[in-house]
């Protein structure tokens, strides 16, 4: 795997640890979709899935060399199956339900046409056929909701929108954001946003809602197609299932263990049998993480992160200070010296007293 390692000093040895929670492992031997998604999670953890472009440039990095080949995305068509996703991976605080009273039309519309992707107009969200072409909003990935949003006034279809905004800032507006931008704008034009629907879900049963399509418009499902990725600039397009080729697997380093114990017995049980607690630096590691907690026993599960009072700062086990954050922000103050930090099943981090009981997430050998 190609990858960063970070030099740790543990207990006097050096130490070497990957900076990915997965790994992707490309197989040059032909099989149909069923017969690669069989190998994968005989030998590895399933056909490779992609949660964003930090992943989508490490699964290019292993097809350079091949035409094509699997991924484990697998359409379920029919108009009652389509799902409405935010653009932007891993976007939380705002469910779909929420956005009701801007949607008045949130049921697909059947026909050759389907209105598969969302835009704003007036203070309200209409589903809209993907190949429109008008202006839109990316977002830039600032904190601040009401600075991070910018206006596009050339016009494009949605996915040429959406690879505009990735391109040269974040995304298409989604989740909270957005909200924040119909308070402030109740009586805009008619723009593209960060919301699709469409029939495929990802083999491993992740929630994944990163696509990034060859076509120029979102790929409708249809009976018998699997998603494929291909060589080059790395867009996506599918193919009958049982057509014969490459594909990518996927390794988990991350595993969810859902025996109950403190902090300090969670450490020391991820050290005998695996590694360590896991750590989280980035966003990429933190989506791989929290699709793992959603599965927990328990409300919360222990991470590898521990606040010191000699020092006063948090850092994690891997001795990495604490750079990317996803506190809750209503988590408050609290008598830090004898508490870790335990990830809801929303996947915000909170400050618990060590002497409580959960799961927790073992990094892997």
């Amino acid at each position: 795997m190609q990858s960063s390692l970070f030099l740790l000093t543990v207990m006097g040895q050096c130490v070497f640890f990957t900076c990915h929670h997965i790994e992707y492992h490309l197989n040059d031997t032909a099989k149909t979709w069923d017969e690669a998604r069989s190998y994968c999670k005989e030998r590895y953890t399933d056909l490779a899935t992609v949660s964003d472009m930090t992943d989508m440039k490490r699964l290019l990095r292993k097809i350079v060399n091949t035409q094509e080949a699997w991924i484990g995305l697998q359409s379920n068509p029919g108009q009652d199956k389509r799902m409405w996703h935010w653009s932007l991976p891993g976007t939380q605080g705002v469910a779909l339900n929420e956005l009701n009273a801007y949607f008045p039309d949130p049921k697909p519309t059947n026909g050759n046409c389907p209105e598969n992707c969302a835009r704003l107009e007036k203070g309200e969200i209409h589903d809209t056929p993907c190949g429109m072409n008008i202006s839109f909003i990316c977002f830039n990935g600032t904190e601040e909701p009401r600075k991070s949003l910018i206006c596009i006034n050339e016009s494009m279809n949605w996915t040429q929108a959406q690879n505009y905004c990735r391109a040269e800032y974040t995304d298409l507006v989604s989740g909270p954001d957005l909200l924040a931008h119909l308070a402030d704008n109740p009586n805009g034009t008619g723009r593209w946003i960060g919301l699709f629907r469409d029939t495929w879900y990802w083999s491993d049963g992740s929630n994944s809602s990163f696509r990034h399509w060859n076509l120029g418009l979102l790929k409708d499902g249809v009976a018998g197609e699997c998603a494929t990725v291909l060589k080059g600039e790395g867009k996506w397009d599918s193919a009958a299932c049982n057509e014969r080729k490459h594909f990518v697997c996927y390794k988990d380093k991350v595993i969810l263990i859902q025996k109950v114990m403190m902090w300090q017995d969670a450490v020391n049980y991820c050290r005998e049998h695996h590694r360590d607690l896991v750590s989280i630096t980035d966003l990429n590691q933190q989506r791989w993480v929290e699709a793992r907690a959603k599965n927990a026993s328990t409300d919360h599960v222990w991470l590898g992160l521990r606040y010191t009072c000699v020092m006063d700062l948090w850092f994690w086990l891997n001795d990495h200070l604490v750079s990317y954050e996803n506190w809750d922000r209503s988590d408050g103050e609290c008598d830090k010296c004898y508490h870790a930090a335990a990830m809801t099943k929303s996947g915000k981090w909170v400050k618990k007293a060590d002497t409580e009981k959960f799961n927790f997430i073992c990094a892997l050998k």
